[in-house]
């Protein structure tokens, strides 16, 4: 049966832009997609009119596209004669990729990644997509706007696929595996940025120091040193912090939260760090050995503070009468002296 599909997303943006010159480009684009329109959605004679009618006054009749075939036509690129499109098939083919698309609204759509077309702006901000689905994703980082809920938790997000991917958090189903070390994960993302653990491969480079990162989310956060940025604010006492990661943690000194039970001894912690640092005790385990002297640590704070030994670094000065320390606590522990003298 077929369909009758207006176009209003591109109608109004036609409308909007009328008045601006288009490149030879777009001028191919549209010239092909209008006579692709009048060869394929031509109504067979002995069609009835309830198969579908367009009003004379329809302003949108122009844009309708027939969404099944009911006859055999030939591919709109070209292709050999023994091709033929029938329902359900990809008949429009790109002459940039060939690759074929099935209706000829996909190949307009898909033939702007090579002319890098952005047709759908942003009011708020300018930011440009490829579709009109990419920026109705985009703008609802400027409403807030989350349509998705989870139905475990209600916990809700923008895209379908944020959803989907939250959702394994409850199931548990991890359908990435890593061919290195077969490690699985939740999301085809999170697996891109371990295997670069194998490869060693960091692709995102900050412009300002030239320092490498696995993951464009690490670049980011890694820029705001150089900006000062911090865009989280705690609510209790105001305190900002880079990462939205950071100011979770903080917030649970304010709301005493310890989330992180030890299974040996049921001693709970802030986070998951001090969790796996504190389960050494229990397991022995060192991981962080000195190079020096081959002396291991539970943590590499601790191997950070015992290579000063070596390098006879001590960065930490008092402000009162300038002796330095190797570590943060020794100058803590230094500076209460001046702090007596001063109170008697």
């Amino acid at each position: 049966m077929s369909a009758r599909i207006i176009y209003e997303d591109s109608v109004s943006y036609v409308e909007e832009n009328l008045m601006k010159p288009r490149s030879v480009k777009q001028e191919e684009i549209i010239k092909d997609e209008t006579l692709d329109f009048q060869e394929n959605h031509k109504e067979p004679e002995n069609s009835k009119l309830s198969h579908w009618t367009i009003q004379e006054n329809d302003p949108y009749s122009d844009m309708l596209v027939h969404s099944e075939f009911t006859n055999s036509v030939s591919c709109g690129s070209e292709l050999p004669r023994t091709h033929t499109a029938h329902i359900g098939t990809k008949t429009f083919q790109c002459s940039e990729s060939e690759k074929c698309l099935s209706t000829n609204a996909s190949l307009g759509i898909h033939r702007r990644v090579h002319i890098r077309e952005k047709m759908f702006a942003c009011s708020e901000c300018g930011k440009c997509f490829l579709t009109k689905g990419n920026l109705t994703v985009h703008e609802r980082f400027h409403t807030g706007e989350k349509p998705f809920p989870c139905s475990e938790c209600e916990k809700c997000f923008r895209t379908k696929s944020e959803l989907t991917a939250h959702e394994r958090i409850h199931t548990g189903e991890k359908p990435f595996a890593c061919s290195e070390c077969e490690k699985c994960f939740r999301t085809k993302s999170e697996l891109t940025a371990h295997e670069r653990i194998h490869t060693g491969e960091k692709p995102f480079a900050c412009s300002e120091c030239g320092k490498c990162f696995s993951t464009k989310s690490n670049l980011t956060a890694h820029d705001r040193i150089h900006t000062g940025q911090k865009p989280f604010a705690c609510s209790e006492c105001e305190k900002c912090f880079i990462l939205k990661s950071n100011l979770t943690k903080h917030e649970r000194h304010h709301t005493g939260e310890k989330p992180f039970a030890c299974s040996e001894c049921e001693k709970c912690f802030r986070t998951k760090g001090e969790l796996t640092v504190h389960e050494r005790f229990h397991t022995g385990e060192k991981p962080f050995a000195c190079f020096e002297c081959e002396k291991c640590f539970r943590t590499k704070c601790e191997l950070t503070a015992h290579e000063r030994i070596h390098t006879g670094e001590k960065p930490f000065a008092c402000s009162e009468c300038e002796k330095c320390f190797r570590t943060n606590s020794s100058l803590t522990v230094h500076v209460r002296i001046h702090t007596s003298i001063h109170s008697h």
